[in-house]
């Protein structure tokens, strides 16, 4: 789903509210979330799961074009894991 789509059926559930405003709200949301991680914070939806950042260490790659040894730096990435009910939830729904 992208963030159209997301505006698009919170617009459909929610007739009272306008566009620009779902709009908003969602673009709102995840800046906050965004800013947050950026900031080294810890993001926990209960229900949904939480986002942290993990540490990935220097290593040496590989160009995929030439094959040739490229050196890459280390770097933090975000990291979901899904609450409990979004696994379970998520199972229910594949394999009926």
């Amino acid at each position: 789903m992208t963030r159209a789509e997301l505006i698009e059926r919170l617009t459909a559930q929610q007739p009272h509210l306008t566009e620009t405003d779902i709009e908003l709200a969602v673009r709102t949301i995840i800046d906050q979330l965004s800013d947050a991680l950026a900031g080294g914070e810890r993001i926990e939806v209960r229900g949904f799961g939480s986002f942290t950042l993990r540490y990935r260490s220097p290593r040496i790659g590989r160009n995929p074009k030439s094959g040739e040894p490229v050196s890459v730096d280390g770097k933090h990435i975000p990291y979901f894991r899904p609450g409990k009910e979004l696994r379970d939830r998520v199972n229910a729904a594949a394999h009926p």
